[in-house]
């Protein structure tokens, strides 16, 4: 099989904390929406880095550490790229721990039909009309008071932590830790995000797919990219879906400014 080719690009994007400047090589062959995700991290994370230097030198302190999962037990949502990367890297694990996972993935939904979630869960990755942050609130909430660990937590150490969905990689607080112990109602102080991946990522799969822009819950993405697995199949040029990407990003930083100008407005 002869190896895929790839073309230079550099990105720089404006963001609220900065310039975020990085080199990636782009398949110039048609490849599936999935390919373009660890770019749409990298681009996530070097913003977020921009966010927390700029944290640091007002004196502030991020208190998220290695072994603190308190947000482990929160809905994560995901994007359908995201959920087709996580099903393939779970597809090519060795046997015993693909297995192991699983396992886990299906313990947790049955804990979710017990809690009349499920259903409610599985429709998210499926609607036409996409739930409003008012509408999603109490399944959120429902979904919270389980304290059900996240079925990748091992430990309480993320096991799929370079693959870890977008979602996680960008809640951080500021707040002392032992205000994590209860994440929807103690006054938590989190860290300003420049690029949301995730919905960047739901915009771009909505586009190509003309659909409603969605995001799965995590313990239901697996199963979901399963059950979509012809489109998972579908490709596209490397360039085109970084192109629409990009596009993408610079509509929800343009969102992202206007949201932080209206934060510091005098009388805010």
């Amino acid at each position: 099989m002869t190896p895929p080719s790839f073309e230079q690009f550099t990105i720089s994007l404006k963001t609220p904390v900065g310039e975020v400047s990085t080199a990636v090589g782009v398949p110039t062959s048609f490849v599936p929406v999935a390919s373009i995700v660890p770019l749409a991290r990298r681009l996530g994370e070097e913003a977020v880095a921009l966010e927390e230097a700029r944290t640091r030198d007002t004196g502030d302190r991020i208190s998220c550490q290695k072994g603190c999962a308190a947000c482990c037990r929160m809905l994560v949502p995901v994007s359908a790229p995201e959920a087709f990367a996580l099903r393939e890297m779970i597809d090519g694990l060795p046997d015993e721990r693909r297995h192991a996972v699983l396992q886990k993935l299906n313990t947790t939904r049955a804990r979710l039909e017990e809690a009349d979630l499920l259903a409610r869960l599985t429709a998210l990755g499926e609607t036409e009309s996409p739930l409003s942050d008012d509408e999603m609130e109490p399944i959120n909430r429902e979904y919270y008071a389980l304290r059900m660990a996240c079925p990748f937590l091992d430990q309480e150490t993320c096991s799929i932590y370079e693959h870890r969905p977008a979602a996680c990689r960008e809640l951080l607080v500021t707040t002392p830790p032992a205000l994590c112990d209860d994440l929807l109602n103690n006054p938590l102080r989190p860290l300003p995000v420049p690029i949301r991946v995730g919905p960047a990522l739901a915009l771009l799969w909505s586009e190509l797919k003309q659909c409603a822009p969605m995001l799965i819950p995590l313990p239901l993405a697996v199963e979901w990219a399963h059950a979509h697995s012809d489109e998972e199949q579908e490709v596209w040029k490397g360039a085109e879906l970084m192109e629409r990407l990009l596009a993408k990003v610079g509509v929800l930083l343009e969102q992202e400014f206007a949201h932080r100008k209206t934060q510091t407005a005098p009388g805010s």
